[in-house]
This record gives structure tokens, sequence and C-alpha cells, in this order.
């Protein structure tokens, strides 16, 4: 990668899927070699998703790493799928089995998100938004319209209480580790 960026081929260096101990390692190896680093990780990353809330979030915040979430949605699950499932949409085998699994969180995330008076997909991606580590989402839209619709959510304002109800709903691992399991 530093030689990319020497020729001038690559600007900034990011990261996907990586754990927190990677993300610590490649920075503390860069910063031996005089080297940038990462700017960016991309993870998975969602209401229904937060696992990286242990270790990869700590590890950006501490070397000021930005996070791009992907799959916002979870799939579409937090798109409003029992809705779209009422209106005879077909979703494949695995979202048929994730939305059984889920379907208690679902029935109250999309019950929330009606008496927030917002959709179930702007909620989701506004949550994403309020989360310090996060700075850009990847929205991964279909259609133009799907677009379009995806920048609502930059006018969702989420209170204190909103969130604590969404985290009611979509429970974190507890914290940052070792501290969320080790005491």
């Amino acid at each position: 990668m530093e030689q990319l960026v020497r020729e001038g081929k690559v600007l900034y260096v990011g990261s996907s899927n990586f754990a927190g101990w990677d993300i610590a390692t490649a920075q503390q190896l860069a910063a031996q070699r005089h080297f940038m680093g990462l700017v960016s990780e991309q993870s998975l990353y969602n209401l229904t998703s937060r696992t990286i809330e242990l270790e990869v979030v700590p590890a950006l915040r501490y070397y000021g790493v930005g996070l791009i979430p992907w799959s916002p949605l979870a799939g579409g699950l937090l798109g409003g799928i029992l809705k779209r499932a009422d209106e005879g949409r077909r979703a494949d085998a695995s979202i048929r089995k994730r939305v059984k699994d889920l379907r208690p969180q679902l029935e109250a995330y999309e019950a929330f998100c009606e008496e927030l008076g917002e959709e179930p997909a702007d909620v989701a991606l506004a949550w994403l938004l309020h989360q310090p580590a996060v700075t850009a989402t990847i929205v991964g839209p279909r259609t133009r319209d799907q677009l379009i619709a995806s920048r609502r959510a930059l006018d969702v304002d989420l209170s204190d209480d909103a969130l604590g109800r969404l985290d009611e709903i979509w429970p974190g691992p507890g914290g940052e580790a070792p501290q969320s399991y080790a005491w």
C-alpha cells in the first residue's frame, strides 16, 4: 500500500471486515514506518449486527479511523420487511428464516418507527448516523428511487429516548470489550 500511495495510484488506504486487533496492528506498523495507515474501515454494522461495538469501534476511535458500515438495512430486514411481506413481496429462504427468528424484534421495531412517524429504513440509517464512529454508510440502493428516499435519514433526529428504545429492541453486546463480558 505504501508503494501505491508513493506512486499516486492510491490516496488513502482503508480496510474491510478487519478485527480490532488487525486495525491496531496495521496502525502500529504504519506508525513505525512513518506511514499514514488506515483512514477507514468497512464493517457489517446495523441494528441487528452490533458485534463490532466490542473491539472494532473502540480501535477505530482510538486510532481516528472512520467507520463506513455496509448492509445498514440488514439485507432488507430493517426496511419494513413485515409490511412488505403483507403487501405480497417475497423474500428468499434465508431472509424468511431471519424474519421468523427476529419476528418479535421486527414487530416492535416497525411499531416504534410508526410511533415516530418515520419509515423503518430511514430510522435504521439515522441510527447509524447517530453513532459517533460512523462517518458514512454504504446504502446500496437497487433503484434511483431508493437512493433518493434514503436521503430522508439525514433529517431524522433521534432523541436520547428514541436511541434508548432502539437499544432495548436491538440490544448491542453490552459495551466494549473486555468490560462487557469480563466483569
